[in-house]
């Protein structure tokens, strides 16, 4: 992992790490720095390393990935699986060259904001693994593009407890908005600040609540007060008590330009809260168009606000959304098939190499 910070694929990747079963696994994670608050729940469950690398640009960079390899033999790795664009760079080729059986990448973003560089050098990396897990079909498309075998690509859904989320109580005036996301352009949060514009002028009295940090919360604040809406929103920066938060609103929006498989949304289904979304990535296929949620254009304030709009004049049809949308995630989603998923695919990739029996594969199978 790159760090601790929170973060869709940071929340997925301790879970797998402090939920894979110990008598099958000894689990330990690599790291570049221990920044971050979710740092103590990986601790607490398995040894970290630090292998401190600042930028791929560094002339030690080499000396860290040896180190990396070193460290890989020294402990007998037979499963190295990286988290993301960085630790795919850096992990995949370092266990490459320390002869690790099984090299497992990760895909789990439609790559927004990186360079072409970054991405060709990732591409490079994936090279060195055996498969590349994709966590939504979206992500799947990206990688066969980019020249990923699809013999090499499997696709694991992410998951989570839906029993850390209560279901909302259906409120008779659904008037509180809530987005849950990193401030970052690709989750387009400029475009619920204009979409709230038209909201406010058929719902005066709704609010919005945006739960997340990032580096557009300057930007995002100035927006707000030009388009004079900035009284109806709060901005609570980064939050612990997420569910909290979810169950205290009557909507869930998620304005993305881009994504892959977002957690917000699993989160928010699993609290019942009708959804309005962009139709974009993964999102399609998460979201059931008039079962599950409304999807909307993305970089549409119209038709953002238009699908809020329906919800708020409509309690019936919001109360219905949402129990739809509880209902598949607790079918479809959850970390016990997340990491029962990651599980088989280690023990596969290792019985195709001999480093266990297949008996062992299909145990786990059953």
């Amino acid at each position: 992992m790159t760090s601790f910070d929170p973060g869709g694929t940071e929340r997925q990747m301790i879970e797998l790490v402090r939920r894979l079963d110990r008598s099958r696994w000894a689990v330990r994670v690599a790291c570049f720095h221990t920044r971050g608050a979710w740092f103590d729940r990986v601790a607490a469950v398995a040894p970290v390393t630090v292998f401190p690398v600042t930028s791929f640009r560094h002339p030690g960079i080499a000396r860290q990935i040896w180190s990396f390899a070193r460290w890989c033999r020294r402990h007998a790795i037979a499963v190295v699986h990286t988290a993301e664009l960085p630790a795919n760079i850096f992990g995949l080729p370092g266990a490459a060259l320390a002869g690790v059986p099984v090299r497992i990448g990760n895909r789990r973003e439609l790559n927004p904001g990186k360079s072409i560089a970054e991405i060709a050098i990732q591409r490079a990396a994936f090279a060195c693994a055996q498969m590349v897990v994709a966590n939504s079909h979206a992500a799947a498309a990206h990688l066969a593009a980019e020249q990923v075998a699809p013999t090499r690509i499997a696709v694991i859904a992410n998951g989570l407890d839906a029993t850390d989320f209560t279901p909302r109580v259906s409120h008779p005036v659904p008037r509180r908005v809530v987005c849950v996301a990193n401030l970052r352009p690709e989750k387009g949060h400029d475009v619920l600040i204009d979409a709230a514009v038209d909201v406010l002028r058929h719902f005066p009295d709704a609010r919005f609540e945006l739960v997340g940090s990032g580096p557009e919360l300057g930007a995002l604040r100035a927006r707000a007060d030009r388009r004079g809406v900035a009284c109806a929103f709060d901005v609570l920066g980064h939050r612990d008590d997420v569910a909290a938060r979810l169950a205290l609103a009557d909507i869930c929006v998620l304005p993305s330009r881009s994504e892959g498989s977002p957690n917000a949304l699993l989160e928010a289904m699993a609290t019942a809260l009708p959804i309005v979304a962009s139709g974009v990535g993964g999102i399609l296929e998460l979201i059931d168009e008039g079962r599950t949620g409304l999807l909307v254009q993305p970089d549409d304030p119209s038709a953002l606000a238009n699908g809020l709009c329906r919800v708020m004049a409509d309690p019936a049809m919001a109360a219905r959304l949402g129990a739809a949308a509880r209902a598949d995630v607790e079918s479809r989603y959850s970390f016990a098939r997340m990491v029962a998923a990651f599980d088989l695919l280690y023990l596969t990739e290792l019985s195709r190499r001999g480093v266990v029996v297949a008996a062992e594969t299909a145990q786990a199978a059953a």
